[in-house]
């Protein structure tokens, strides 16, 4: 079930009056209503998946329960093994299986030897990649012992399911969603209000911005041998809003839905584009993922606390998998290893914590200084972006090579050119009021207090709008393909 789509415009209100006008009484009846309902969601699309996630699940929380009450180290890091084996095993076989089989095959070919296999035709559950990292998240906290294993099976499954996020994250850890499945819910019109606005500014991010970019971002990707460098370079832009605007606005109407239910999810987009370094990006960009792989890869691989090349080391092999994790092709590690690339001399230089604070804390603009990082930061971004989108290495270092040529001085020619100049003032828009907005939680969410009533009306009715002006077709979100 999309967020953008009439389904979802039918379904979250039938959920929310069930939630607090008929089972408010009763905790166990709320979180058996959100587990219901995420089953639903999730089954809208492929209801034979259902027995993955749930079998999934049920494995993590008889380890979970067993880890409880063993204390020998070795059953402890066995049953930690079985869950590790157990999901991942899952996102292999059907994330990753034909991408090792075709790469082996490869290589044999390559020595000479070719060698006949059978692919195996495997659709791609969707949100396999986010719901298996949250569940792995539990049973790794039980096994550190960081958290207590619930006896709730209700609580956990719905956890682990969680509608709102689900299919697209953020991934949020056991530590901090699932007690809130414990804890007494009461309705706060304050808090509805505000996952409301949330919502709205994540469906302009995905239907004005990203959807209106995509058109282009496709035109010029999918034909990028017939136009110019400045074209080329036209439409990695495009790609970088589409990309954007697509799953930081999927992860605002995550947030803004959860807390119409009283729940609060962790912040995974902090205006990236504003970042004065690579590292400062990583911080705002996909947090939850970002923090997963600090937390339960870097750290125990020793962080940087080590030699000059333990700490390059474990820098690529973060990296390297966080691109793996996004996709199985070359094109996805090669985005990781750049990523790794940019942030090494930050971090070999100590800098990489330099730029905590939000860029022109208190100030209207940035200084010189901040601008040129700024820019310098987003145009790395941009050129590791095409590696992100190109449908193969080779269609990478072509459409490369086409914007460093001599027609990147030309003036961009394809179709529609006229209707994209259009998109871009959008997105010019877009990023001021985000840049205006940058303190907040999500763009809009500072630019509305202190405001009169009809003004805060009329920014509402504006953007609601641009959406019901721009939305023409269901399209689906980027990050369910990953």
């Amino acid at each position: 079930m999309l967020f953008n789509s009439i389904d979802f415009a039918i379904f979250l209100p039938i959920v929310f009056i069930l939630y607090w006008f008929v089972v408010n009484k009763s905790l166990k009846a709320q979180n058996f209503l959100v587990l219901v309902a995420s089953l639903v969601f999730y089954g809208w699309w492929d209801w034979r998946f259902l027995f993955l996630l749930v079998f999934s699940s049920l494995v993590d929380y008889v380890i979970g329960l067993t880890l409880r009450k063993e204390e020998e180290a070795w059953k402890r890091k066995l049953l930690l093994s079985i869950s590790i084996i157990v999901n991942l095993g899952f996102l292999g076989l059907f994330k990753y299986y034909n991408f090792f089989l075709d790469n082996f095959v490869d290589a044999f070919t390559f020595l000479g030897y070719p060698i006949q296999t059978r692919a195996l035709s495997i659709v791609l559950p969707v949100g396999i990649s986010f719901y298996t990292f949250q569940t792995l998240s539990y049973s790794i906290d039980v096994y550190r012992r960081k958290l207590e294993p619930t006896k709730d099976l209700i609580a956990f499954l719905a956890f682990v399911s969680f509608f709102p996020q689900l299919v697209a994250g953020p991934i949020e850890r056991a530590t901090n969603l699932l007690p809130q499945f414990y804890s007494n819910r009461t309705f706060n019109y304050s808090k509805a209000v505000d996952g409301l606005r949330q919502i709205l500014w994540g469906l302009f991010k995905k239907v004005v911005i990203a959807d209106n970019c995509a058109e282009y971002a496709n035109l010029i990707f999918n034909n990028s041998s017939e136009y110019s460098g400045s074209t080329l370079l036209l439409g990695a832009l495009f790609f970088t809003f589409q990309i954007y605007g697509d799953f930081s606005g999927y992860s605002d109407i995550a947030i803004g839905t959860a807390r119409l239910f009283g729940f609060s999810l962790m912040q995974n987009f902090a205006f990236p584009y504003f970042s004065r370094d690579i590292a400062e990006f990583w911080r705002r960009w996909h947090i939850s993922l970002s923090t997963w792989f600090r937390d339960y890869l870097y750290i125990p691989l020793g962080g940087s606390k080590g030699g000059l090349w333990m700490k390059i080391r474990n820098t690529f092999i973060i990296f390297l998998v966080s691109g793996f994790w996004h996709g199985a092709n070359w094109t996805f590690i090669i985005w990781g290893g750049l990523n790794a690339l940019y942030f090494l001399p930050l971090l070999l230089a100590k800098k990489n914590r330099k730029n905590i604070d939000t860029v022109a804390q208190d100030k209207i603009f940035p200084s010189v200084r901040e601008s040129l990082s700024m820019i310098g930061t987003f145009s790395l971004t941009v050129l590791a972006w095409i590696f992100f989108r190109a449908e193969s290495v080779p269609h990478a270092l072509n459409y490369l090579s086409g914007i460093f040529s001599k027609t990147l001085f030309t003036v961009p020619a394809f179709a529609g050119r006229m209707d994209a100049m259009y998109v871009l003032l959008l997105v010019l828009i877009f990023m001021i009021v985000e840049w205006v907005g940058r303190n907040g939680r999500y763009g809009i969410s500072t630019l509305v207090v202190g405001q009169t009533k009809p003004l805060r009306y009329a920014i509402y009715y504006s953007i609601l709008i641009l959406i019901f002006w721009h939305t023409s077709q269901e399209q689906e979100f980027i990050y369910f393909q990953f």
